[in-house]
């Protein structure tokens, strides 16, 4: 699980401690909350992407988050793993879509942990998320439950888990955490406005 436990993950103090437990260096991305999806064994350090995914065992995809939903996907076969940044903007974008799409992966091999985000009882958004998510997909406004004129609890984890559904991934799990009600375990921007990011790993093992 995603956690505070290291420290912040954009300190390099914190990356040194976690890099210790890792088979090699993350592959860090600059999350610019899309859908681009780059391949971590050859993506240049600190591409502009929000996902990765790798066939090569020893590889680490990366993402950082707090509030966002991280998505890891891996083929029940030990092919392929990937990871998605998630949040309102990229899951409105596709970027869960596209990532499944890079894999290559036929869709029922594929298992999904969806990793602590931002609770919808505790993320409130204006009618502006709403209809980008409904643009895309109607079936999205299920994942919405108004708390006042023109504003919006989101569940971002219903959303993934329609995506995914969706796509025909259909082993999928997590989701259970909300990072801005357990101060003890994780950051949460919208509970501090603080910089502080955690992060989300996934690779092959050798």
């Amino acid at each position: 699980m995603t956690t505070r436990a290291f420290g912040d993950m954009k300190s390099a103090a914190a990356r040194a401690r976690l890099r210790e437990r890792l088979p090699a260096e993350p592959r860090w991305l600059t999350q610019v909350h899309g859908a681009d999806v780059v391949d971590a064994a050859a993506a240049v350090p600190g591409a502009a992407a929000d996902a990765s995914f790798t066939t090569r065992r020893g590889v680490v995809c990366a993402a950082m988050a707090a509030d966002c939903l991280p998505v890891l996907l891996a083929d029940a076969l030990g092919e392929a793993v990937g990871i998605a940044h998630a949040g309102w903007r990229g899951l409105a974008a596709g970027v869960i879509e596209a990532t499944v799409h890079a894999m290559a992966i036929a869709p029922g091999r594929l298992l999904a942990w969806l990793g602590p985000a931002i609770g919808a009882q505790a993320y409130e958004v204006g009618a502006e998320v709403r209809a980008e998510f409904l643009a895309r997909d109607a079936r999205s406004a299920s994942a919405f439950e108004e708390t006042r004129p023109g504003h919006w609890n989101l569940d971002l984890v219903a959303v993934a888990r329609q995506r995914l559904a969706g796509l025909g991934v259909t082993r999928v799990s997590g989701g259970r955490h909300c990072t801005a009600s357990d101060a003890e375990l994780f950051y949460s921007y919208r509970r501090n406005k603080a910089p502080e990011r955690m992060a989300a790993l996934i690779w092959l093992a050798e």
